[in-house]
């Protein structure tokens, strides 16, 4: 094998060469706009020589699968070290096995060559070799400035990026309220027959929009078609995660009102030369979003399950409001401690109330965790003043704050899960208490009988990743929704079994079934009485883009 032929071979290993953005066969792959449009998403010229210089070896040494002994080690040694146009991959590694076509050999020797200053008989021959290949590539790389730039021309924003979430909901739970009795007869109310099935839909997008690759804008808008009961409402036990009532004026059968809305709008931003901190300020922000939630089981479908049970303290309390976030600094890999705060004012937009006054519902919480490779825990704080509720309740215990009224919630959750999937599930689990001011347990907050008692919640989750098909997931989950302390209150029980079937990586349909015992009516502020037991269900299709 002569000494030219022994060069190409050893360039075709090179795999990374600093000069190039993007290897020849990513760009011959280029094939209309759609194409070039995915290109520009993945393939940053700036990242990618940023990347190229921090990784650029100065010696064959630096190569761990590189040997004195390889036939091709002193063709490469001249190139790390004469030339200077290798640039090993993030592991160390040379690869000098790998296959590469021809046109990735021409474009890594010809990236080689801007580094040559003297062209001897040997590199002419290669010129001479692959001349067709690197005209073909030329006009090829040409040919993709073009485009790009003149995507970059038409395109929406240089900073914003649309991710949307469309989710069709089919489900219903037969039966549900229509034997509940007010009086000794049953209500001919609507809330009160809130069984059927029905087709809804819930619609999120997000304008995610980065100035320095570390911070986030997100301005999100949402759309959706749900009624308060069974799954709309944050009050009913049966409420669905990919599901919240109508912000328009719609009510009862109208179909004549403005029914999109703005759901999220917020700043996070590092701080700190480690940029283990972060900040979020916000006018319409998620005290869960500013927070870990420290578990396993993700079905996405029950709403008191998707709170990982501790709804008392991870309430979605949404509103203004701001929060800090802090990760310790640890190796990659390593365990390390999370802390969080954050205050959100449910009613800070009004005038009237305000934002730090407690006639705003306001939520603080504070978070602290410890996150390892497999297995995490936190204990969880929050503070609610009055217009502020336990999330997913059951009688009494989903009624908002009275006038004021404050409450003390504290959860701990944890969760495990294997190192390989299989026949062993992730565990998940937690425990949480509310404590209620002026409410004795199992009585009325006051002489009205208006307000909300003190409640306990808890939940188990099992899942099975990779469950019969890869990406495929199963689960279930059982415990008792937030509900009143006291003898006189319901205790309610809800169990749920899911199976979510990947069909691709932005499609994704999801059984459920679940069953419920003890649910108070739906009025959701009576003590004892009638209560629901009942199964119901549903099938939830979404499409990410």
């Amino acid at each position: 094998m002569n000494l030219s032929k022994k060069l190409v071979l050893a360039l075709a290993g090179t795999g990374l060469v600093a000069p190039m953005a993007a290897s020849a066969q990513e760009i011959a792959a280029v094939n209309g706009r759609a194409a070039v449009n995915e290109y520009m998403q993945q393939q940053d010229v700036d990242t990618f020589k940023a990347w190229a210089s921090r990784n650029q070896v100065t010696s064959v040494n630096q190569f761990s699968d590189v040997k004195p002994t390889d036939w091709a080690y002193q063709a490469l040694s001249n190139l790390v070290e004469k030339y200077g146009c290798v640039a090993g991959y993030p592991d160390g590694k040379f690869k000098g096995a790998q296959a590469m076509t021809r046109f990735e050999a021409a474009a890594l020797l010809n990236a080689c060559l801007d580094r040559v200053t003297e062209k001897t008989d040997e590199l002419q021959k290669l010129l001479d070799e692959f001349d067709k290949e690197l005209t073909i590539l030329t006009a090829r790389v040409d040919g993709l400035e073009s485009k790009v730039g003149k995507l970059q021309a038409q395109q929406f924003s240089t900073t914003t990026k649309l991710r949307g979430e469309a989710s069709m909901i089919l489900g219903g739970i037969p039966g549900y309220a229509t034997q509940l009795t007010r009086g000794g007869s049953k209500s001919s109310s609507t809330s009160s027959r809130a069984g059927n099935t029905t087709f809804n839909y819930d619609l999120r997008l997000n304008f995610d929009t980065s100035y320095t690759g570390q911070d986030l804008l997100r301005t999100r808008l949402r759309s959706g078609n749900f009624q308060s009961a069974p799954f709309g409402s944050s009050s009913q036990p049966f409420k669905l995660d990919k599901a919240e009532q109508s912000q328009g004026a719609c009510s009862g059968t109208s179909t004549n009102c403005s029914n999109i809305w703005v759901d999220r709008l917020y700043y996070t931003f590092p701080v700190g030369s480690a940029k283990t901190t972060k900040i979020t300020v916000g006018a319409l922000v998620r005290n869960t979003e500013m927070a870990w939630l420290p578990t396993a089981y993700k079905s996405d479908i029950l709403d008191v399950f998707t709170t990982i049970g501790t709804t008392g303290v991870y309430n979605k309390a949404t509103g203004q409001g701001f929060g800090i976030q802090w990760q310790q600094k640890v190796e990659k890999g390593k365990p390390f401690f999370v802390a969080n705060a954050n205050y959100v004012a449910q009613n800070g937009q009004d005038s009237s109330l305000g934002v730090f006054n407690s006639n705003g519902s306001a939520n603080v919480l504070a978070q602290l965790g410890y996150k390892a490779n497999n297995w995490g825990a936190a204990f969880g704080y929050r503070y609610g003043t009055q217009g502020t509720q336990m999330r997913d309740g059951n009688g009494q215990a989903a009624t908002a704050m009275a006038n004021g009224q404050y409450s003390n919630s504290i959860a701990f959750n944890a969760y495990w899960q294997p190192t390989k999937t299989g026949i062993v599930p992730s565990l998940s689990a937690g425990y949480a208490y509310n404590f209620v001011s002026d409410c004795a347990s199992g009585t009325t907050c006051n002489a009205s009988g208006s307000g909300a008692l003190s409640s306990k919640s808890w939940f188990v989750g099992l899942q099975w990743d990779n469950a019969f098909i890869k990406s495929n997931a199963a689960g279930v989950a059982f415990g008792q929704p937030s509900y009143a302390a006291g003898p006189a209150q319901n205790a309610p029980w809800l169990i749920e079994w899911f199976y979510r079937y990947q069909v691709s990586d932005n499609i994704s349909v999801t059984p459920t079934l679940f069953y419920g015992t003890g649910i108070a009516n739906t009025a959701g502020n009576a003590q004892s009485g009638p209560t629901f037991n009942g199964l119901g269900g549903v099938i939830q299709t979404t499409f990410k883009f």
